[in-house]
């Protein structure tokens, strides 16, 4: 009776304590998730790094070259794209200077345009084209909100950035302790679930090793291919629009910000037949590489069936935002194995 009792005891005090722990990392438990998702599929790198199997558990020259290069190859892009805004901030700035002074006349493409060109340019006349209506429209814009969204704009990434570096010091610390870590889970998993546990296990892991090299050769895959397209609708420097593109097409349907921007861009120039080519292009990659190629490429490294793969992708980023990027395929990789064993059993039974 006494050990019963203690038993029970002992059970609900680590339950407490799992909660209370669960509550005090409650806000870095996505970027514990990032952390984990990130040294799972980098590991096989990170250990043909190591010099020998015993430098593990202390920090390597190899687990803080591939942090280091993880943080510059997210990091250096999004640099460069802060630079090109600044850059593109003051212009601005100086160009309302000017539309405060003397207005801006309607451009010649609104002009040309083949419909409603009258009715356009009235409304622009009447924005934009005289002093007083640009100083009306901006005098609007500041006071509506429209502008409102980027007063936080520094708050909100300098949040961001600790959010990354304190990503990359676990990452750093899942390197350092690895073996001992996957252990411990595996031993873990099969004192749980048996022998199938570990199983479980290393299918979780090969989904989101399945899930990253389908990001990756997605991204690379569109990042060429609009960068061709990009060439022949005659923007400037194609080759870097299609790094960019290929950066942001590891997210499903982010790529369309990139070629959108490039699309209107041609289309304030006056080049619509491009323009529209161009943005039908790139949404016809866009929707074969994440609505069939990224599912079969997934779904292929654990063996899971096109439609769960596809709906674990786009279920778990409505769950659990981007991250649910990865945790949907894995999810449902081991709902498949558990189902797998399942069917396994019915039949020796029979």
């Amino acid at each position: 009776m006494t050990d019963s009792l203690q038993t029970r005891a002992r059970l609900t005090a680590v339950a407490i304590l799992l909660l209370l722990g669960g509550w005090v990392v409650q806000g870095f438990l996505p970027l514990l998730g990032w952390a984990v998702v990130l040294a799972i599929s980098t590991w096989p790198i990170y250990r043909r790094l190591l010099l020998s199997k015993e430098r593990h558990g202390s920090i390597t020259w190899g687990a803080v070259g591939l942090t280091l290069l993880i943080g510059a190859m997210i990091l250096v892009p999004l640099s460069y794209a802060l630079v090109k805004l600044f850059a593109e901030t003051n212009a601005l700035g100086q160009w309302l200077l000017v539309v405060q002074k003397t207005g801006i006349p309607p451009p010649d493409w609104l002009i040309k345009l083949p419909m409603m060109s009258e009715s356009a340019q009235e409304f622009w006349q009447k924005s934009l084209g005289s002093r007083e209506a640009a100083n009306s429209t901006l005098h609007w814009l500041s006071t509506s909100g429209a502008l409102g969204y980027t007063k936080n704009f520094a708050g909100h990434l300098i949040q961001r950035l600790m959010s990354f570096f304190v990503i990359l010091l676990v990452l750093l610390f899942v390197y350092q302790h690895g073996d001992t870590l996957s252990r411990q889970v595996l031993a873990s998993g099969r004192r749980i679930f048996g022998d199938v546990g570990e199983r479980y296990l290393r299918h979780a892991a090969a989904a989101v090793r399945g899930t990253v090299n389908g990001m990756m050769l997605i991204g690379i895959a569109k990042g060429i291919l609009m960068g061709v397209g990009y060439h022949f609708a005659g923007l400037g420097h194609p080759a870097m629009l299609g790094a960019l593109t290929g950066i942001f097409a590891m997210i499903p349907f982010a790529a369309k910000l990139i070629f959108g921007a490039c699309s209107l861009v041609l289309a304030a120039e006056s080049h619509f037949t491009a323009a529209i080519a161009l943005f039908s292009y790139g949404m016809v990659l866009t929707l074969i590489a994440d609505n069939y190629v990224r599912p079969v490429l997934i779904g292929n490294a654990v063996k899971l069936p096109f439609i769960w793969t596809l709906l674990g992708i786009f279920g778990g980023m409505e769950a659990w935002g981007l991250l649910g990027l990865f945790l949907g395929p894995t999810l449902m990789a081991v709902l498949m194995s558990v189902w797998r064993d399942w069917l396994e059993d019915l039949e020796k039974v029979e």
